[in-house]
């Protein structure tokens, strides 16, 4: 089920509860203007101008209302939770439309699927490129907040602090601004309940870095970072800390090397503890 969720303008609103008439249904809630349903599709329009469109058939319907084709935007994704040592990394990015023969040529697209060597050479280019936000999770700092927050509170904390770092440096956010969608929305919103400031006019989608380019950017970013920060940890600690998770025999390696050079205190600056890699270490 896909989830999009934006504000509208009072004359597209309107046009939206016109070409819904029929499916508008009755909705309690003081903060919700309009709730439309039918088969595979929920449209929630809000008082404050949000509407979120919902199911499967989502997309299609909310597409006439953004402009998704070649268009400005705006995208966010993050590396590193999967890594048992490394930060974790959230890049929000802006793509304009005279990008687009530049990300053609250059083949942007999720960094999952590109090797990192390439990731490497164009890396410089893209921070230099782009108009982006890169926010870098320490080992420490997520280790101490992980104690309260889970995974997906910490990604929804890091992505919003993200859009709103663009929107204090000036930027003009396109109204496509796409996250890749790693929990429900309103779980999404729940995780920044206890936030000051909220970035509110965002697209979920999942897949999202392989269908938008502007998440692509962001995704490819943070990789680029990522790599720059394990080779810095790598020299610190004079040792090649293996990336991922999947190569146990490497990961404990990498472990014991460590607390027979350094002390085991020495794990929260470099991994994240949680992983039960660390269980016999504790």
């Amino acid at each position: 089920m896909s989830t999009f969720s934006f504000k509208l303008d009072e004359e597209k609103i309107l046009k939206l509860k016109e070409t819904f008439k029929d499916d508008i249904r009755e909705n309690k809630n003081e903060y919700v203007d309009c709730f439309i349903q039918r088969d595979d599709l929920t449209i929630t329009i809000y008082k404050s101008g949000k509407v979120v469109f919902q199911g499967n058939d989502a997309f299609f319907y909310a597409s006439a209302y953004i402009e998704t084709k070649k268009s400005r935007q705006a995208g966010s994704d993050e590396v590193g939770t999967g890594d048992v040592f490394g930060p974790v990394i959230v890049t929000a990015a802006i793509i304009e439309e005279d990008d687009y023969p530049f990300i053609e040529a250059n083949h942007i697209t999720d960094s999952k699927q590109l090797d990192d060597e390439f990731i490497r050479r164009i890396g410089p280019e893209l921070r230099e490129r782009f108009r982006h936000s890169l926010l870098i999770l320490d080992n420490r700092t997520y280790n101490r907040v992980h104690e309260k927050d889970n995974l997906n509170s910490i990604k929804a904390k890091m992505h919003n602090k993200a859009y709103l770092n663009m929107q204090d440096k000036g930027y003009d956010i396109p109204k496509a601004a796409y996250v890749d969608q790693f929990c429900s929305v309103d779980d999404y919103y729940r995780y920044l309940a206890d936030e000051e400031r909220v970035y509110h006019d965002l697209i979920f989608e999942t897949k999202a870095e392989s269908k938008y380019p502007a998440v692509a950017v962001g995704s490819m970013i943070s990789r680029y970072a990522f790599l720059e920060y394990m080779d810095a940890l790598d020299q610190k600690y004079g040792l090649h800390f293996q990336k991922g998770s999947s190569n146990l025999e490497a990961i404990d390696e990498n472990i014991r090397e460590v607390i027979t050079h350094f002390g085991k205190n020495e794990l929260a600056n470099i991994g994240k503890l949680h992983f039960k890699n660390f269980d016999q270490y504790r």
